[in-house]
């Protein structure tokens, strides 16, 4: 095991806009943060729908923190409906919390924000901090730069494939020493584990330093505990929408669209599953699934769209920006890390769930072949191809 003052000025990352001297390395950089603002709060921001990395990720950095004396409190805005992370969540008694609008916390009392395994642009929660004039403290992340955030502490790895990696190397470098008789200790690398597993693909899509940071868990993670977390079973909804999927899929050039209609905002998480399915179809590298998610409670409704791929060649944050572009603020409305990516686009002016009626046919009938028209043209050679040849 490499010493800890090598760990400290090793793994090279890809920083930008940092305030603090990186020179001797992130982790040693993070460090110095964490002394500056000891005996402080902080707010750690989620994506809406937050995955298994970035639920274990925030929950590593909160443990870090904890040691320099800092509170941290974890938020998320959309809700979990994927049973693998409802099951983490619940196993683990992992801190993380959905955002209530009706008593939300009172944002005076933190010194700042810290965003994990987002730069802000998946999560509603950012105008409400930047509103509240809440200084951007830290951000964490492995896909690639949004050139949106400033913070005084960046460290964004588009090269590694999970965010977990980051703050396993963290965990290594000694800015905290996990112990195995502490519980929480062991739940928190298991969700690691667990996170790090789920976003390469049962580490098949690897990197080195993924596989050194799996090597670091093995010594803490609890297998009876994961294993109980990865035999969470599929809900009833989400084995409709994957029959759903197969139903009204289109394959075109090894690629496979699916439009699946209408769904509750709590079976938003049955859209990414239905993509994992239909990639294991033979002939197909490319998966895209896509529906309007409607929420009940504020009325408000999205599309949201999910992708996957095994070709190598194609990269899905370019692809999804090439296709679906920027909103007037100058945000994309999706993109994607190696392998995966995702996309959101807002209903707006057309919003509005009316239960078997014609309005609803109707609207579905326009954003369904438009999304596919914005999709074709990127995987049709006559139109040209982006990053599949």
């Amino acid at each position: 095991m490499a010493s800890q003052d090598a760990l400290l000025k090793s793994h090279g990352s890809t920083n930008y806009r940092s305030n603090i001297d990186l020179s001797d390395g992130p982790a040693a950089a993070l460090k110095h943060l964490l002394i500056t603002h000891s005996g402080s709060r902080q707010l750690v921001l989620l994506q809406d729908f937050p995955d298994p990395d970035a639920l274990s990720a925030a929950w590593a950095y909160q443990l870090i923190a904890a040691t320099y004396d800092i509170d941290c409190d974890i938020f998320y805005s959309g809700t979990l409906s994927h049973q693998e992370n409802i099951v983490l969540v619940k196993l683990t008694s992992l801190p993380a919390k959905k955002w209530s609008n009706q008593k939300p916390p009172d944002l005076d009392q933190y010194a700042g924000y810290v965003l994990i395994d987002t730069q802000g642009t998946t999560s509603q929660l950012l105008d409400r901090v930047n509103a509240a004039k809440l200084p951007l403290l830290v951000v964490i992340d492995h896909h690639k730069l949004q050139d949106k955030s400033v913070a005084e502490f960046t460290d964004i790895r588009p090269d590694t494939r999970a965010t977990v990696t980051i703050l396993t190397e963290y965990l290594q470098a000694g800015l905290l020493d996990l112990d195995r008789s502490n519980s929480k200790h062991v739940k928190c690398a298991t969700a690691l584990m667990h996170g790090l597993r789920s976003d390469t693909g049962q580490l098949m899509q690897a990197t080195e330093a993924d596989f050194l940071a799996a090597a670091y868990l093995s010594q803490y993670y609890d297998a009876q505990l994961l294993r109980a977390i990865l035999q969470a079973s599929r809900s009833k909804r989400a084995m409709d929408v994957i029959e759903r999927s197969l139903r009204n899929r289109k394959i075109q050039n090894s690629v496979s669209i699916a439009g699946v209609g209408y769904l509750r905002y709590e079976d938003r998480d049955a859209i990414p599953q239905a993509t994992d399915f239909l990639i294991t179809e033979e002939d197909v590298h490319t998966a895209v699934v896509y529906g309007i998610v409607h929420d009940d409670e504020d009325e408000r409704e999205v599309v949201i769209g999910s992708l996957r791929t095994s070709k190598l060649t194609l990269d899905p944050d370019d692809f999804i920006k090439e296709a679906f572009g920027q909103d007037d603020q100058g945000r994309f409305f999706g993109g994607g890390r190696s392998m995966a990516g995702g996309f959101e686009v807002p209903v707006g002016f057309l919003s509005g769930f009316y239960e078997n009626s014609d309005y609803n046919r109707l609207k579905w009938e326009v954003f369904d072949v438009q999304i596919k028209q914005k999709l074709l043209k990127l995987i049709n050679p006559e139109d040209g191809v982006i990053n599949t040849d």
